[in-house]
């Protein structure tokens, strides 16, 4: 029995550091460091690829899966860790997730092959899920509440230093350690991230009942997106039979269709379909889908494009300019922008301007200057758009339903990421593999300005609701904490 307790019960804070008047501080200081080990490891993966593509003689369409298998099983699995967390306890969850990610981090640097590295990084999204689902509720029942946006914005911060300094630190450490060292620098963050939480995270004060989870749901909707996203590898180069692709694209289709039926039936829908009815959130939700469709892209496809013209570190700092200029825009938006700016115009502007700086993109990218220049642009006008386009999903909804809006982000989110890997990864090989210095990313450029293109009509077409400036979402905690620039 103490064994039990001590492994699966929520442990109170020392009094000492409880009765501390910056107590609330050093609990949102833990958040940070799932904060940025998140983002820094959504980041940093893409700059081994090649590395990779060496060691284990596979294409880039295969190599892709140690990017895709993380982010599918992250977006599979960021809903029921909420709802877990809700009935279990925050903190022991967030805690659990440190331990599952550094261990599953240790795995990956330890896998043999190409195989095996995948399965490690679902392992290691797992511990992911866990962390990503409850580190805004932990900031939110850590601070005071008029202090709350000072949390989020910290915890922001966080993830945009995480966003940006991955791809430097990629490149770094894939020249100097090799690729594998892109893992081992989980396992020391991760350690002190779990001794941390124990000691500085409050124990969580009010738990949700236990309710029915969506399971069939959640495994038709991952069978949908597996299946589409196999088939994106396959035309794009996956070494399997053509008729490959046929049957997975008849999977997708098949699971999408059920995952439709089951929502319209289910008593505690997965995604409930009144929500979806609603014109200006599904507008939302898919301007979501293509801003990180934008953001993510050019993570994979400059690295190709900067093939032998400069090391490993030479390609993530120019990457970091993206990442940069986006976290950049999302914190200061507010302070450079008129009051009374409408989230509409705002998402035009941000989605509008990206599409014409990739537009510029293709025709300079042979110039390293030149793509540091584009790419920084290209991120500070995403670090305007995706806020914008956040605040206005969440200011749909009433403040009840702001946890289900929230997840709704997330999961776009993630789609988002996985499409900008895979549809980049397709452009590239129907590109024709030209050599770098000639534009061989001409038609993945072409894709991401015409998603980013899309996302500006998106924030166009959405009708702004009545009131003043129709900028700022419910006064409600729930709701304010899921309007930042990551959801």
């Amino acid at each position: 029995m103490f064994g039990y307790r001590t492994i699966f019960a929520e442990s109170p804070r020392p009094a000492a550091i409880r009765e501390l008047p910056w107590a609330p501080w050093l609990a949102v200081a833990v958040v940070c460091f799932g904060a940025f080990m998140g983002q820094l490891d959504a980041s940093i993966v893409t700059l081994t690829f090649r590395p990779m593509e060496r060691e284990f003689a596979a294409p880039l369409a295969a190599v892709q899966w140690v990017s895709l298998a993380y982010l599918l099983m992250l977006v599979a699995l960021l809903t029921p860790a909420g709802r877990i967390a809700d009935v279990v306890g925050r903190k022991l969850v967030y805690g659990s997730g440190f331990a599952v990610f550094t261990a599953g981090s240790a795995a990956c640097a330890f896998a043999p092959s190409l195989g095996v590295l995948v399965a490690c990084r679902l392992i290691q999204a797992s511990g992911a899920a866990m962390l990503q689902a409850n580190s805004v509720g932990l900031v939110t029942t850590s601070v005071p509440p008029d202090r709350m946006r000072l949390g989020l914005s910290i915890q922001a911060a966080a993830q945009a230093i995480g966003l940006g300094l991955g791809p430097t630190l990629g490149g770094l450490l894939t020249q100097t350690a090799g690729w594998r060292a892109v893992y081992w620098i989980n396992v020391p963050v991760g350690c002190v991230a779990m001794v941390a939480g124990r000691y500085l995270l409050p124990r969580t004060r009010q738990r949700s009942p236990a309710g029915p989870f969506d399971g069939l749901g959640a495994v038709l909707l991952g069978v949908a997106s597996t299946a589409f996203l196999v088939t994106l590898s396959v035309v794009g180069g996956l070494p399997v039979p053509g008729w490959v692709a046929a049957v997975m694209a008849v999977v997708a289709l098949a699971a999408a269709a059920g995952f439709a039926i089951r929502q319209r039936r289910a008593r505690c829908p997965l995604v409930p379909p009144a929500l979806l009815r609603s014109a200006r959130i599904t507008l939302g939700l898919a301007g979501a889908c293509l801003g990180y469709l934008v953001l993510f892209g050019p993570l994979v496809l400059i690295p190709q494009l900067l093939a032998g013209r400069g090391s490993a570190l030479h390609t993530g700092l120019i990457l970091s300019a993206l990442p940069a200029g986006f976290g950049v825009a999302a914190l200061t938006a507010e302070a450079v922008f008129p009051p009374g700016l409408r989230n509409r115009t705002r998402g035009c502007i941000g989605a509008g301007g990206c599409a014409v700086v990739l537009v510029m993109l293709i025709f300079m990218a042979s110039s390293s200057i030149g793509i540091v220049l584009l790419l920084g642009l290209a991120g500070l006008c995403l670090g305007v758009f995706v806020p914008a386009n956040n605040a206005l999903i969440m200011r749909t909804g009433a403040a009840s339903t702001a946890g289900t809006l929230g997840g709704l982000v997330n999961m776009a989110r993630g789609i988002g990421t996985t499409l900008g890997i895979a549809l980049v990864t397709l452009a590239l090989h129907l590109g024709g593999g030209r050599p770098a210095g000639h534009l061989d990313g001409t038609l993945a450029l072409a894709l991401l300005a015409a998603a980013a293109a899309g996302a500006a009509v998106i924030a166009a077409t959405i009708r702004p609701l009545p009131g003043p400036a129709g900028n700022t979402p419910p006064a409600d905690p729930a709701t304010v904490e899921h309007t930042g620039a990551f959801g």
